[in-house]
């Protein structure tokens, strides 16, 4: 289920990372939804879903870090 807009991503994202990174998530999670959609495409048993925001995840951390409790861009 691709995200429509930033007010669609979970609480976990959306509470707790900043603006630029729940954009960055909504697109990489899109694409991934996209990219994952045949199973044979995904190592192991994960479901789409689950591929798809583990993706969201990655592209995030390429940009952001987590420093005493809060999402801060990356040096």
């Amino acid at each position: 289920m691709p995200y429509d807009s930033l007010s669609d991503l979970p609480d976990g994202v959306s509470d707790n990372l900043p603006k630029h990174a729940q954009e960055i998530y909504l697109a990489a999670f899109n694409s991934a939804w996209e990219t994952y959609k045949d199973p044979d495409d995904r190592r192991g048993d994960a479901d789409r879903e689950e591929v798809a925001h583990r993706v969201a995840w990655s592209a995030v951390k390429e940009k952001y870090k987590k420093s005493d409790g809060k999402w801060v861009k990356a040096d």
